[in-house]
């Protein structure tokens, strides 16, 4: 039990660690990532007035329905192509990506690079 205290807490001490450092605005919003064991979830945030403005999921319809069994990586790929698009349409360029104390492999660095290949800078 304390072993998993102790884990939630360094997580906790790391996320706050790495929002000292950044912060989004209306030129360059943060793209915050949240995964769970099941899901992959990304919000564009602006914080000056702490508004969210796209937010997308693996959840999201066009991702719920595919039949065929895709792995992870290649969900965060496709969700990071996807919502650079709609960056795109909202006339956003650069972003600043937090990735909330996970470490920066898998489906986390599939997602970024996704983003990166789409034409969004960070």
């Amino acid at each position: 039990m304390s072993i998993y205290l102790n884990r939630k807490e360094n997580r906790s001490k790391k996320i706050d660690r790495i929002r000292k450092k950044i912060s989004g605005t209306d030129e360059r919003p943060r793209v915050s990532v949240f995964k769970s064991n099941r899901y992959f979830y990304v919000q564009l945030i602006n914080d000056i007035t702490g508004n969210v403005l796209l937010s997308a999921s693996t959840k999201d319809k066009e991702f719920a329905s595919q039949t065929e069994k895709v792995k992870p990586v290649e969900l965060a790929k496709r969700l990071g192509s996807a919502f650079a698009s709609k960056c795109k349409e909202k006339n956003i360029e650069m972003v600043v990506f937090d990735r909330r104390g996970y470490k920066y492999h898998g489906i986390i660095k599939a997602f970024a690079d996704a983003m990166r290949e789409a034409g969004i800078k960070f």
